[in-house]
């Protein structure tokens, strides 16, 4: 007897679903080009006063700065050029600090009291945090100078600092209570069991979890109070800011000087934040 095989089954392959019609492929298409188009018109119209800054930090200016008259390094060799520009840099960045300062640390700890303590009119400190973000800042500039004057306070730096802290703390509770509510308390009560004070407990687990949050907050604040300009001009007095100063001049054309500091500031926030990426996405990789 001769045994013969079996014949192999047939192999089919599955079919490849059905290509989609041509409306719906001339749908994604038109998405496909329509999006890029109106991301880039964003983009252009958020980064063409920047590029305009940059580019006249390096005009060749004469007495004004609205004309391109050439192309010069020397206004960034010399950024204390014009007269006062960098004293009202100096102002701000003083005015800046100290108040971020003040705000960052009042308003971390009524973020803490707001989120896990409980206490009569609680409800209402939510309410009120978000006046000062709310309320237009010619209201608080001139509700502010109001008080300075029956108070017969002189205008100056005490109460431009002052008035910074005012707007800025708001902000800096709101996002640190962002930050708080994250927290898991059974992190804290780990501590306790390990015998940590309640003291020890928040300096060593919860302040180490809470300072990216903190830091946020404080570069928030910060840039708030260098870029005020409303609310410094109602209660400066002759004091002069970098804001005041630009407003001031840019009658005549803002001067390059001016221009410099700004493309400065600009570059190293953005050389901060994207450092700021490139460590978060580290610590990423590495987990």
């Amino acid at each position: 007897m001769s045994l013969t095989a079996a014949p192999a089954p047939a192999i089919t392959r599955a079919r490849p679903p059905a290509a989609p019609t041509r409306r719906l492929l001339g749908r994604w298409r038109l998405g496909d080009v329509v999006v890029p188009v109106f991301a880039a018109i964003a983009f252009a119209y958020l980064l063409v006063p920047v590029a305009y800054t940059v580019a006249f930090s390096f005009n060749s200016a004469g007495k004004t700065n609205l004309v391109w008259r050439g192309f010069t390094l020397d206004n960034w060799k010399s950024p204390c050029g014009a007269p006062q520009v960098c004293e009202a840099f100096r102002n701000s960045i003083e005015v800046g600090l100290l108040a971020t300062t003040i705000a960052t640390v009042l308003g971390t700890l009524a973020a803490i009291a707001l989120v896990r303590y409980k206490f009569r009119g609680r409800a209402i400190a939510n309410l009120l945090i978000f006046l000062p973000m709310s309320t237009p800042e010619v209201v608080l500039g001139a509700a502010l100078l109001a008080q300075f004057l029956s108070l017969r306070v002189q205008l100056g730096f005490w109460t431009v600092v002052a008035a910074h802290v005012m707007f800025c703390i708001s902000f800096v509770v709101v996002t640190v209570k962002a930050r708080v509510a994250s927290l898991d308390p059974r992190l804290e009560e780990a501590a306790a069991d390990l015998y940590a004070s309640p003291w020890l407990a928040f300096w060593k687990v919860t302040f180490p979890l809470l300072v990216p949050g903190i830091a946020a907050a404080a570069l928030l604040s910060f840039s708030l109070s260098f870029d005020d300009f409303i609310i410094t001009n109602f209660n400066s007095g002759s004091f002069t800011t970098f804001p005041k100063f630009v407003y001031v001049s840019a009658t005549r054309g803002i001067p390059p000087q001016a221009n410099v500091i700004g493309s400065f500031m600009f570059i190293l926030a953005l050389v901060i934040v994207v450092g700021v990426q490139i460590v978060q996405d580290g610590r990423r990789r590495g987990r």
